[in-house]
């Protein structure tokens, strides 16, 4: 016995409409793991963008005290004359 045409077909479009929903789950998963990715190499990013901004600061603040104590000790120094020896 043959399968009319209209079921057939329906199975036909069955059929297709699963592998539609197969391959739409797959893409559905590889769009989220790539997602997943950015978003961690962005929080990576974020966070050497945070530290490399912490140790400029820590950096000025280091060559600003050092200027102070160098201004500091130049200024407390007497002139040759009047020096003890």
């Amino acid at each position: 016995m043959s399968k009319s045409p209209k079921s057939r077909a329906e199975e036909l479009f069955s059929a297709s409409k699963k592998k539609d929903i197969q391959n739409r789950k797959e893409q559905d998963k590889e769009q989220r793991k790539r997602s997943e990715h950015l978003a961690g190499l962005k929080a990576l990013r974020l966070a050497k963008a945070a530290s490399d901004k912490e140790l400029a600061e820590v950096a000025a603040a280091q060559t600003a005290a050092n200027k102070l104590a160098a201004k500091a000790k130049k200024s407390t120094r007497l002139p040759q004359a009047h020096r003890q020896n």
